[in-house]
């Protein structure tokens, strides 16, 4: 029986990677410094894992950016704007690279970044591979094998690890019509075959393809090139031990393809899905050399393993094959789960009653080993003293007071179904909200944050450290919020926001208030490129005590006669981008959040404020895998954003906003959310995401993104204004609004001053050609 891993985060325990790529982008360090600090974390990571007993070690798993972008270049997938970059002697790889993901705007070049979007039903955004009808593959597998020289080099023989060939396809976009993406399998393969040689002349052993895709619903026809990619390469390469790895859901109508897959091992996500093992078992068609590995450490959520439920798991895996055909193993790449518990000493954010009961994804790989010892009857002192620890740790969880409150229990109890109705339907509220705010044709608008500059942080840092008085931070922040104000006002945005600079995240900072709630000091994980999200903890019930948002809000109400949005995270995006109980339904705790957020969302009107926004940008993100399950999932992530959205009169209005997500599916569930006004991420896609919008006829007003404010490039007046000439001709103009894609938190002040000049010329150039969009 062996150990093996899918993935390890690549940040650095304290974010160095961030560190490093900001500096680099900025100027103020150079490529040989990014890539130092890149290959000691890689170090770290391999010799950690070593360390922890995994046998099994990915290579490959690392990436400046992302994984999906790496395997693009690799295989030469560089979008046709990019030509003369590439052609470019004096533009070094990396600077393409950075350019596909962020887009650049320097020595007269203006090209967009390449379309960003969620990674499964994570909060991990991954770069669309863009393929056209006659791509061409130029295989450059330099980062492949230079990672697994690399780690050879410290005596670690590594797992390479690659997004397989059909998953990296449907990853990716058709940019001309007339085909479909898989059509480009047959040349695709050669590619591959390129990559696999090579390692096979470095006498590689294991590689590892991610299948993700398997766990979705494939046609016929993607079902086929699943078997036809593995076929080939088992032809091509027999003695490469091939793992083809699945996660995130159950096989589902694939596993006959599954099973039939001549690879040396199947993984299997067996904390999603635990009775695929019995399907697997009862269907006895698993070839008779197949491996499996049992993916039974939760590598997405934060909570201990229960080592006794494991072992019943693996004990029938190994009553079925044999225990030399099993691998114990995480459930998926541990990329989305923090680095180190062990780094967790503040007991007033994290107290030691809670630490008991997590994991990172250090421990999980201790506690991977573990599960492999009990297993294998080894070390039987030490592992049976673990597995008393654990089961102490999950029986005292059980019956912690700390978790449960009845007042709130009973509240979601008495819940009818008034509790998620607006008084009137949208005509009428319409009409209302037109009336008492008196907004132009085309308002503008921002998506809620602006620039978090240095400074801010650093009063945030030394308020929490004591440095400031509560009276000096608020000194600093009101002077902030009226600046940013008097901004938006000399620019002539519409509807103003307070800029939240008191905020630290757009989860945490809900969390921090609410109770049921618990933090970390150095829990982050990757959400893209750069940007690191620290997501709470949610261990127990949910309820308010008091307003979150209500005094910022309403200063900032005070200092303008323009409407000021009061700014929320729904109910939905608060529990997708936290680390979530495990002891209760995730429809359950959803609920409790909805009741806090309507609380705050009745203080906020009584305060004054006439539009507040709830955002909910992981709806889409929380969408089951399965199609069979999202009918489950959508009755109740919709029900919890109305309950959160009900509680206020008719001429309050309610916005919400949702980038990086493909709506086509789910639209009729997106038009029952009922909000008066949704903002959407459409500028990388070019309004296409307006597609589904005007044929669906969405009966309420609507914002498409106008600019990428995950790039740092400033769109021009007349990019801005053509975006909105599509938008007019699929939405009617009485239903448009014009904003950013997202908030403005990550940006600088001078793009944004530029960028945001230029979108209110573009909506004041779209009111005097109103008419003719019309």
């Amino acid at each position: 029986m062996k150990t093996t891993n899918l993935g390890y985060p690549r940040i650095g325990s304290k974010r160095e990677l961030k560190r490093a790529l900001e500096q680099y982008w900025s100027g103020k360090t150079d490529l040989e410094s990014l890539l130092a600090t890149a290959k000691n974390i890689r170090k770290e990571n391999w010799l950690l894992q070593k360390e922890q007993g995994i046998d099994l070690i990915p290579s490959n798993d690392f990436s400046l950016y992302d994984q999906v972008l790496d395997l693009s270049t690799t295989l030469g997938c560089i979008p046709e704007r990019y030509t003369a970059l590439a052609n470019n002697p004096s533009f070094s790889g990396h600077d393409l690279y950075f350019a596909m993901a962020r887009g650049i705007q320097q020595d007269g070049a203006d090209i967009t970044a390449m379309e960003m979007t969620k990674w499964f039903d994570t909060n991990y955004h991954y770069i669309v591979p863009e393929f056209t009808k006659n791509q061409v593959f130029n295989v450059s597998p330099d980062k492949i094998i230079n990672e697994y020289k690399e780690a050879l080099d410290l005596g670690i023989k590594t797992k390479p690890v690659l997004i397989g060939p059909v998953s990296f396809l449907l990853l990716g976009k058709e940019k001309e019509n007339g085909f479909h993406r898989i059509d480009l399998l047959e040349r695709l393969l050669p590619a591959y075959e390129e990559i696999l040689q090579q390692l096979v002349n470095i006498d590689a052993e294991y590689v590892q393809f991610d299948e993700p895709y398997l766990a979705l619903n494939l046609t016929e026809k993607e079902q086929r090139a699943i078997h036809q990619t593995y076929s080939y390469f088992a032809t091509k390469f027999p003695s490469l031990k091939l793992t083809v790895a699945n996660y995130f859901d159950c096989f589902g109508e694939n596993i006959d393809t599954a099973l039939a897959l001549p690879v040396h091992t199947l993984h299997l996500d067996l904390v999603r899905c635990p009775l695929q093992l019995d399907d697997i078992i009862e269907s006895k068609q698993l070839n008779s050399y197949t491996h499996l590995s049992l993916g039974v450490v939760d590598g997405r959520n934060i909570w201990k393993n229960d080592y006794e439920k494991s072992l019943k798991l693996v004990q029938k895996a190994i009553d079925h094959v044999g225990a030399e055909r099993v691998l114990i193993a995480p459930s998926c790449s541990l990329l989305h789960s923090p680095c180190d518990l062990d780094l967790e000493s503040n007991e007033e954010n994290l107290s030691g009653e809670i630490k008991q009961w997590l994991a990172f994804a250090k421990q999980k790989l201790e506690e991977v080993a573990t599960i492999k010892q009990l297993a294998n009857k080894e070390n039987l002192s030490g592992s049976l003293e673990k597995l008393k620890k654990n089961s102490e740790a999950l029986a005292n969880k059980k019956t912690a007071t700390l978790i449960h409150n009845q007042k709130v229990k009973q509240r979601v109890s008495a819940l009818t179904a008034k509790d998620d109705q607006r008084e009137s339907t949208f005509p009428t509220r319409q009409k209302l909200q037109k009336e008492a705010l008196d907004l132009p044709l085309f308002p503008t608008t921002t998506i809620g944050s602006f620039p978090q500059t240095k400074e801010v942080r650093s009063w945030r840092a030394n308020f929490k450290k004591g440095h400031l008085s509560v009276e000096e931070y608020n000194v600093l922040l009101e002077k902030e919020t009226k600046e940013t104000i008097e901004f938006q006002e000399r620019t002539g945005i519409d509807v103003l926001v307070h800029g939240e600079f008191e905020r630290n995240d757009m989860v945490e900072y809900f969390g921090e208030q609410l109770n049921g709630f618990a933090f970390t000091s150095f829990g982050w994980v990757q959400s893209y490129g750069s940007r690191c999200v620290k997501p709470p903890i949610i261990y127990g019930d949910v309820s308010r005590e008091a307003p979150m948002t209500v005094k910022w809000s309403a200063f900032a109400q005070s200092l303008t006669k323009k409407p000021v949005k009061g700014m929320l995270t729904g109910p939905v995006t608060i529990l997708q981008w936290s680390f979530v109980r495990n002891d209760q339904p995730r429809s359950e705790t959803c609920t409790q959040i909805a009741l806090a957020i309507r609380d705050e969302v009745v203080d906020l009107e009584k305060a004054g404020l006439q539009v507040i926004q709830i955002d909910e940008p992981a709806i889409r993100e929380g969408l089951p895998l399965r199609k069979e399950d999202w009918d489950t999932y959508l009755n109740w992530a919709i029900k919890a954003f109305r309950i959160s959205a009900s509680g206020v009169k008719d001429e309050t209005q309610i916005h919400t906003h949702m980038c990086y997500s493909e709506f086509n599916d789910i639209i009729s569930n997106i038009a029952d959310m009922d909000a008066d006004v949704i903002t959407i991420e459409c500028s990388r896609s070019q309004m296409e995401l307006l597609d589904v919008f005007a044929t669906f006829k969405y009966p309420n007003e609507i914002g498409p993104g106008v600019y990428d404010i995950h790039s740092p490039r400033v769109p021009e007046r007349a990019e801005m204004v053509a975006l909105m000439e599509k938008a007019a001709k699929q939405i009617p103009v009485e239903q448009l609004w014009i904003n950013p894609d997202c908030g403005l938190k990550t940006r600088h002040w001078p793009e944004t001053r530029e960028a945001l000049i230029e979108m209110v010329a573009a909506a004041r150039e779209c009111r005097q050609n109103s008419a003719v969009l019309a």
